[in-house]
């Protein structure tokens, strides 16, 4: 995995409900949520090709689920990224709960 050069940034797209990361301005990737009440349930991460291989997905994630904790939210990991990087970042344990069948139902009417 090769470091960005550039520095990267983060943001908070709440009209998209998602969190964009931004390379010299340019929109390099998302994580994409719906929130339920407190809870902020994370569903799909992509980083674009061009900017593959740099580490910007967890970059993402990291600063996505930090602006969670600071919010007060709690984090549900639908999404296998999200999902991955909380087994590696027990940091998070403590805001994280479980996806359930629940959790599921809901998401797949809000996405339609």
């Amino acid at each position: 995995m090769t470091e960005s050069s550039t520095p990267a940034v983060v943001e908070r797209a709440d009209a998209d409900s998602q969190y964009e990361i931004l390379v010299g301005g340019q929109r390099a990737g998302l994580t994409a949520y719906r929130d339920l009440g407190a809870q902020r349930v994370f569903f799909h991460t992509e980083i674009d090709e061009a900017f593959a291989g740099q580490g910007l997905a967890s970059q993402l994630v990291q600063q996505a689920l930090v602006d969670v904790r600071a919010s007060g939210m709690r984090i549900v990991p639908v999404c296998p990224y999200v999902a991955k990087f909380l087994k590696r970042h027990d940091e998070f344990a403590d805001i994280t709960d479980p996806v359930t069948p629940e959790v599921l139902r809901w998401l797949e009417a809000q996405l339609g």
